[in-house]
């Protein structure tokens, strides 16, 4: 009826999205607590379990309409922990602590460059494109260190002992800087192409989770290893194309 008030809604569901914010940020601590241990594939996968969650909350929170100015800065401090801190004393622990102060530098500075990505996503999240990530999102450089810790039971013990070491302190300074910089990396937040193509994307996202499921340890670390590979080459060719073919088509103008 078009006199029908609307029933107001519960609080709980106000609540929902920051609890499982919450529940990110617990698994981000339970992490910790087992790097600590010596248990580095549990903690691992507790930063990966972490970035479900993260992911989750926001979702609930837009199909909800409980966004809120609160519950943005609880998602970046739990962030801070579950994808700065955890990772970064993982890797120390596991590998980083070997090199000295460069291995405590390395482990800083990745918690140091998270807060300072978070920050300046924070401030530009209103005046940027959707489409992109400028820099590195802080959860997936934590997966790929996450990943790179499950991936390393497939390298034979020669390679773990004398390469993979120096393979994690490159990384770890890898990640920082790329969360940093200007590097645009896909938000997968527009999905234009998937409402065009629903079949074909519903077919390929199962063909993936099969392929996945079969090596999650392998092929977890291979994807989020391309994802980090795919945001420099977007900036430097396409974006670099597209400015230069922009600035070719403006002085032909001016020519003419």
């Amino acid at each position: 009826m078009a006199g029908e008030k609307k029933l107001p809604r519960h609080k709980s569901v106000y609540i929902l999205p920051n609890m499982l914010t919450v529940t990110s940020l617990f698994i981000g601590f339970l992490g910790i607590t087992l790097a600590i241990k010596g248990n580095f594939e549990a903690c691992a996968l507790c930063i990966l379990a972490s970035c479900v969650f993260d992911g989750l909350d926001g979702k609930v929170a837009r199909l909800t309409g409980t966004t809120s100015e609160f519950g943005v800065q609880l998602d970046s401090l739990a962030d801070l922990v579950a994808f700065g801190v955890t990772p970064a004393l993982m890797v120390y622990l596991w590998e980083l602590q070997q090199f000295g102060r460069l291995g405590l530098v390395a482990g800083f500075l990745m918690i140091t460059c998270g807060a300072l990505r978070l920050a300046r996503f924070n401030v530009q999240t209103k005046s940027t494109s959707k489409k992109f990530f400028v820099g590195l999102p802080i959860p997936a450089a934590a997966c790929t260190l996450a990943t790179m810790v499950l991936f390393a039971t497939y390298l034979p013990e020669w390679v773990r002992t004398e390469i993979l070491p120096m393979a994690v302190l490159v990384m770890v300074y890898v990640v920082s800087i790329f969360m940093v910089s200007t590097i645009r990396f896909y938000s997968f937040k527009e999905f234009g192409f998937l409402k065009a193509h629903r079949f074909s994307a519903m077919v390929t996202a199962i063909l993936l989770f099969a392929l996945i499921a079969s090596k999650p340890k392998l092929l977890g670390f291979v994807i989020f290893l391309g994802y980090i590979v795919s945001g420099p080459v977007y900036t430097l060719f396409f974006l670099s194309r597209r400015s230069s073919r922009l600035l070719g088509d403006s002085s032909s103008n001016e020519l003419s």
